[in-house]
Protein backbone atom coordinates (compact mmCIF):
# COMPACT_ATOMS: atom_id res chain seq x y z
CA UNK A 1 0.00 0.00 0.00
CA UNK A 2 0.97 3.76 -0.38
CA UNK A 3 -0.07 6.88 -0.61
CA UNK A 4 -1.91 8.83 -3.21
CA UNK A 5 1.33 11.62 -1.78
CA UNK A 6 3.99 9.58 -2.80
CA UNK A 7 2.80 8.67 -6.64
CA UNK A 8 6.08 8.59 -8.98
CA UNK A 9 5.90 8.04 -12.88
CA UNK A 10 6.03 4.56 -13.63
CA UNK A 11 4.88 2.95 -10.48
CA UNK A 12 1.90 0.40 -11.21
CA UNK A 13 -1.18 0.46 -9.06
CA UNK A 14 -3.95 -2.30 -8.68
CA UNK A 15 -7.51 -0.80 -8.65
CA UNK A 16 -11.05 -1.52 -9.94
CA UNK A 17 -10.81 -5.48 -9.34
CA UNK A 18 -7.19 -6.20 -9.62
CA UNK A 19 -6.79 -4.32 -12.70
CA UNK A 20 -2.92 -3.45 -13.50
CA UNK A 21 -2.63 0.57 -13.97
CA UNK A 22 1.03 2.63 -14.54
CA UNK A 23 0.81 5.92 -13.58
CA UNK A 24 1.94 7.62 -16.90
CA UNK A 25 2.13 11.79 -15.12
CA UNK A 26 0.58 12.83 -11.95
CA UNK A 27 0.25 16.27 -10.52
CA UNK A 28 -0.83 17.50 -6.92
CA UNK A 29 -3.40 20.20 -6.59
CA UNK A 30 -4.12 22.33 -3.79
CA UNK A 31 -6.96 24.43 -4.46
CA UNK A 32 -7.54 27.75 -2.74
CA UNK A 33 -11.00 26.34 -1.31
CA UNK A 34 -11.59 22.97 -0.30
CA UNK A 35 -9.29 19.42 -0.06
CA UNK A 36 -6.04 18.91 -1.67
CA UNK A 37 -6.19 16.40 -4.63
CA UNK A 38 -3.78 14.26 -7.01
CA UNK A 39 -4.87 14.19 -10.65
CA UNK A 40 -3.55 11.33 -12.36
CA UNK A 41 -2.98 9.73 -16.26
CA UNK A 42 -3.16 5.81 -15.83
CA UNK A 43 -2.41 3.50 -18.42
CA UNK A 44 -3.76 0.00 -18.29
CA UNK A 45 -0.56 -2.56 -18.45
CA UNK A 46 -2.61 -4.79 -20.19
CA UNK A 47 -5.12 -2.86 -22.64
CA UNK A 48 -2.67 0.05 -23.56
CA UNK A 49 -5.28 2.14 -22.78
CA UNK A 50 -5.17 5.27 -21.29
CA UNK A 51 -7.52 7.20 -18.53
CA UNK A 52 -7.60 10.61 -16.17
CA UNK A 53 -7.95 9.79 -12.73
CA UNK A 54 -8.52 11.92 -9.61
CA UNK A 55 -7.36 11.22 -6.06
CA UNK A 56 -8.10 12.66 -2.72
CA UNK A 57 -4.73 13.38 -1.30
CA UNK A 58 -3.68 11.29 1.38
CA UNK A 59 -6.20 8.16 -0.14
CA UNK A 60 -4.20 4.91 0.10
CA UNK A 61 -3.52 3.00 -3.14
CA UNK A 62 -2.47 -0.52 -3.70
CA UNK A 63 0.83 -1.05 -5.53
CA UNK A 64 2.11 -3.99 -7.49
CA UNK A 65 5.25 -5.27 -7.79
CA UNK A 66 6.04 -5.64 -11.77
CA UNK A 67 9.35 -7.71 -12.58
CA UNK A 68 11.01 -6.08 -15.84
CA UNK A 69 13.64 -7.55 -16.71
CA UNK A 70 15.65 -8.49 -19.94
CA UNK A 71 15.28 -11.78 -21.50
CA UNK A 72 17.16 -13.16 -24.75
CA UNK A 73 14.03 -14.85 -27.14
CA UNK A 74 15.24 -18.55 -27.87
CA UNK A 75 13.05 -20.17 -30.14
CA UNK A 76 9.13 -20.88 -31.07
CA UNK A 77 7.40 -24.12 -29.51
CA UNK A 78 4.22 -24.35 -31.42
CA UNK A 79 2.62 -21.18 -30.99
CA UNK A 80 4.65 -20.15 -27.35
CA UNK A 81 7.96 -18.00 -28.07
CA UNK A 82 10.31 -19.25 -25.51
CA UNK A 83 12.65 -16.94 -23.95
CA UNK A 84 15.49 -17.21 -21.02
CA UNK A 85 16.24 -15.19 -18.28
CA UNK A 86 19.93 -13.81 -19.16
CA UNK A 87 20.68 -13.97 -15.14
CA UNK A 88 19.57 -17.56 -13.85
CA UNK A 89 18.66 -19.57 -17.35
CA UNK A 90 15.09 -20.09 -16.46
CA UNK A 91 13.04 -20.77 -19.23
CA UNK A 92 9.47 -19.10 -19.82
CA UNK A 93 7.02 -19.80 -22.61
CA UNK A 94 5.02 -16.67 -23.47
CA UNK A 95 2.08 -16.95 -25.51
CA UNK A 96 1.70 -14.78 -29.23
CA UNK A 97 -1.22 -12.81 -27.41
CA UNK A 98 0.99 -11.36 -24.68
CA UNK A 99 3.95 -10.71 -26.93
CA UNK A 100 1.45 -8.87 -29.52
CA UNK A 101 3.41 -6.87 -31.95
CA UNK A 102 6.74 -7.83 -30.80
CA UNK A 103 6.75 -10.75 -32.73
CA UNK A 104 7.00 -8.80 -36.48
CA UNK A 105 10.55 -8.76 -35.10
CA UNK A 106 11.66 -10.92 -32.83
CA UNK A 107 14.41 -12.95 -33.93
CA UNK A 108 16.43 -16.16 -31.74
CA UNK A 109 18.88 -14.39 -29.74
CA UNK A 110 17.28 -10.59 -29.58
CA UNK A 111 16.78 -9.59 -26.18
CA UNK A 112 13.37 -7.43 -25.18
CA UNK A 113 11.94 -6.58 -22.01
CA UNK A 114 9.84 -9.13 -19.89
CA UNK A 115 7.26 -7.76 -17.30
CA UNK A 116 5.79 -9.98 -15.06
CA UNK A 117 3.30 -9.72 -12.19
CA UNK A 118 2.98 -12.67 -9.31
CA UNK A 119 4.23 -15.33 -12.03
CA UNK A 120 2.15 -14.05 -14.71
CA UNK A 121 3.43 -12.12 -17.73
CA UNK A 122 1.85 -9.11 -18.91
CA UNK A 123 3.98 -7.96 -21.74
CA UNK A 124 6.93 -8.09 -24.20
CA UNK A 125 8.56 -4.65 -24.69
CA UNK A 126 11.31 -4.81 -27.65
CA UNK A 127 13.71 -2.15 -27.87
CA UNK A 128 12.62 1.17 -29.72
CA UNK A 129 14.90 -0.56 -32.91
CA UNK A 130 16.29 -3.13 -34.20
CA UNK A 131 18.13 -4.38 -37.14
CA UNK A 132 16.97 -7.25 -39.42
CA UNK A 133 17.84 -8.32 -42.85
CA UNK A 134 15.53 -7.71 -45.51
CA UNK A 135 14.66 -11.39 -46.98
CA UNK A 136 12.70 -10.50 -50.05
CA UNK A 137 12.03 -7.49 -52.53
CA UNK A 138 11.69 -7.07 -55.80
CA UNK A 139 14.32 -4.66 -57.40
CA UNK A 140 13.62 -0.72 -57.51
CA UNK A 141 12.93 0.23 -60.77
CA UNK A 142 14.02 4.23 -61.53
CA UNK A 143 11.97 6.81 -62.89
CA UNK A 144 9.02 4.88 -60.15
CA UNK A 145 7.90 7.71 -57.96
CA UNK A 146 4.06 6.78 -57.86
CA UNK A 147 4.88 5.09 -54.82
CA UNK A 148 6.10 7.83 -53.14
CA UNK A 149 9.45 5.81 -53.78
CA UNK A 150 8.91 2.56 -51.69
CA UNK A 151 8.14 -0.51 -52.32
CA UNK A 152 7.52 -3.87 -49.96
CA UNK A 153 10.23 -5.65 -48.67
CA UNK A 154 9.83 -8.91 -46.22
CA UNK A 155 11.83 -8.86 -43.03
CA UNK A 156 13.45 -11.89 -41.84
CA UNK A 157 10.98 -12.17 -39.15
CA UNK A 158 8.36 -12.52 -42.28
CA UNK A 159 6.85 -9.39 -41.55
CA UNK A 160 6.30 -6.71 -44.34
CA UNK A 161 7.59 -3.00 -44.04
CA UNK A 162 7.72 0.13 -46.95
CA UNK A 163 11.28 0.55 -47.69
CA UNK A 164 13.18 3.43 -50.10
CA UNK A 165 13.45 1.72 -54.12
CA UNK A 166 17.63 1.56 -53.79
CA UNK A 167 17.54 -1.35 -50.99
CA UNK A 168 17.81 -4.27 -52.17
CA UNK A 169 17.43 -8.41 -50.55
CA UNK A 170 20.12 -9.19 -48.38
CA UNK A 171 20.82 -5.70 -47.01
CA UNK A 172 20.49 -4.63 -43.24
CA UNK A 173 18.02 -2.38 -42.26
CA UNK A 174 17.46 -0.44 -38.96
CA UNK A 175 13.08 -0.77 -37.84
CA UNK A 176 11.46 1.12 -35.63
CA UNK A 177 9.43 -1.31 -33.57
CA UNK A 178 7.08 1.20 -32.55
CA UNK A 179 5.78 2.23 -36.33
CA UNK A 180 7.24 -0.56 -38.23
CA UNK A 181 8.98 2.36 -40.09
CA UNK A 182 12.30 1.91 -41.82
CA UNK A 183 15.10 4.15 -40.43
CA UNK A 184 17.93 3.60 -42.81
CA UNK A 185 20.59 1.31 -43.38
CA UNK A 186 23.00 -0.43 -42.00
CA UNK A 187 26.34 -0.96 -42.95
CA UNK A 188 28.59 -3.79 -41.02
Amino acid sequence: MASTNDLKNGMVLKLEGGQLWSVVEFQHVKPGKGPAFVRTKLKNVLSGKVVDKTFNAGVKVETASVDKRDMQFSYMDGEYFVFMDMDTYDQIHIDRKTVGDAANFLIEGFTALVAQNEGSVLYVEMPAAVVLTIAETEPGVQGDRSTGGTKPAKLETGYEIQVPLFITTGEKVKVDTRTSDYLGRVND
